[in-house]
């Protein structure tokens, strides 16, 4: 039988079984810590709840998360007028050129992709989503962004700015650990 965490999370706050506010990582040793650590356990929820978000989705197109990140990458360049192949796609992804054959045959096989000749280069093909895969995706995930962008909108524009750089900043934070 697994035993029961002392601790468990409620609205992005990380509570003790006596209903005293935890710590994300560390004990809390000011109010200033407080709001840090409220931060990031909403951050964290928000996290886990999209991660939950992206295997529903995944489920419902029956495709694994490596191969939604590709799809997405051609619909983008796709939307920006621009032909991706096989070598970019593989670069982007950090995966080997037999992950990727492997990847663009599975997405080819469910019809979400297709293989054209390169416009200039009689030895390169180029990857394009099909229209049923742009449709599909807008399809399941257009509600929730739809929803995303309702919650986004209830910011005034300072608010905003203060968002966005908070998240660049915390993205800088992330980046610089070391892998």
């Amino acid at each position: 039988m697994l035993r029961q965490s002392r601790y468990m999370s409620t609205k992005g706050l990380v509570m003790s079984d006596k209903g005293e506010r935890q710590g994300y990582w560390y004990g809390l040793e000011s109010r200033k810590q407080m709001g840090a650590v409220d931060v990031l356990n909403a951050l964290r929820d928000y996290r886990s709840a999209e991660a939950d978000m992206r295997r529903r989705t995944q489920a419902s197109m029956g495709m694994g998360e490596t191969d939604l990140l590709a799809l997405r990458y051609l619909l983008e360049a796709e939307r920006a007028g621009r032909d991706v192949g096989p070598k970019e796609l593989t670069v982007r992804l950090g995966m080997t050129s037999a992950s990727m054959t492997s990847l663009v045959d599975r997405l080819v096989r469910s019809g979400y992709v297709i293989r054209e000749p390169h416009p200039t280069d009689r030895r390169a093909l180029i990857l394009k989503p099909t229209p049923g895969s742009d449709q599909e995706v807008r399809s399941t995930l257009g509600d929730m962004h739809a929803r995303m962008m309702e919650v986004a909108g209830t910011l005034s524009a300072e608010e905003s700015a203060v968002v966005v750089e908070f998240l660049r900043r915390m993205r800088g934070a992330i980046d610089t650990i070391a892998t």
